[in-house]
């Protein structure tokens, strides 16, 4: 297991890699399904548009809040919403290029501000968030421990994270990424969720709402080569989605079928 030395010189890589993406033929590849196939799939069932409004419900009235946007990048999707609507709004990322990009957004905005640091250094002083929000982040750390220790150290008593990740628990995903691994050029630093790592976030803090995404609706990539309408295919994409949905608020064999876990989790 990595140190949290080790993970800081790693994220220098990290840093280096978005700054200058250059991703290899096999990394290409991935990405075209999970931003292609898999996008095409989660916007034809409604996925993407409820998990953000899912967030914002989780999120709540933040006129009171400090609000950390943890591995936010030049912005996601709900940077700017929490820089608008939060009492103070601090976005951080490895990558100085994209800050950079999200200050120019945030600049009219004079309670929020963007910073490129590591999350894990002592240069990042700042504590006592209300909330963190991690999109696609908590999965980039190799020692979940350590991640757990820090998040703990920057959020106030009652503080909430909503996050959200990709999981490899269901057997065809664990079996194409560790064909695809040896041949990945972020592998450093993607460390997609095991069930080892949700069971080290149930322990760490109170899981107050989870759901999981892509379980059965997944095989969707399949179905859209059967001779069926693409009108019959959204419909049994959306019931499928509706199962997975639901169903991994409780259930571990639901939720470690799906690819993506959301969760928001409040500090004891």
């Amino acid at each position: 297991m990595k140190t949290a030395e080790e993970i800081i010189e790693t994220n220098k890589k990290q840093k280096e890699f978005y700054n200058n993406i250059k991703q290899n033929f096999f990394t290409k590849i991935w990405a075209k399904i999970r931003n292609g196939l898999l996008n095409r799939i989660r916007k034809s069932i409604g996925v993407q548009d409820q998990a953000y409004q899912l967030h914002k419900e989780w999120l709540g009235d933040l006129s009171n809040k400090k609000v950390l946007d943890l591995g936010c990048f030049a912005g996601n999707y709900l940077s700017l919403y929490l820089a608008e609507n939060a009492q103070e709004y601090i976005g951080i990322d490895l990558s100085d290029v994209a800050i950079a990009k999200l200050n120019e957004r945030l600049k009219n905005i004079p309670t929020a501000k963007a910073v490129a640091v590591d999350f894990l250094t002592d240069e990042f002083s700042e504590k006592d968030f209300d909330i963190i929000y991690a999109y696609g982040v908590l999965h980039h750390f190799p020692n979940t421990t350590i991640l757990i220790d820090k998040l703990n150290e920057k959020l106030k008593v009652g503080g909430l994270i909503v996050s959200y990740d990709p999981l490899e628990t269901s057997w065809p995903i664990k079996l194409i990424r560790t064909l695809y691994r040896p041949f990945q050029s972020d592998a450093e630093w993607e460390w997609p969720f095991t069930r080892k790592t949700v069971e080290q976030y149930k322990k760490a803090f109170t899981i107050l709402d989870r759901r999981g995404v892509l379980g059965k609706s997944k095989w969707m990539a399949i179905m859209n080569f059967l001779p069926l309408s693409q009108n019959k295919l959204n419909e049994i994409g959306r019931k499928w989605h509706n199962q997975d949905w639901e169903q991994s608020k409780t259930s571990d064999k639901v939720l470690y079928s799906c690819m993506h876990v959301t969760m928001l989790m409040k500090k004891n």
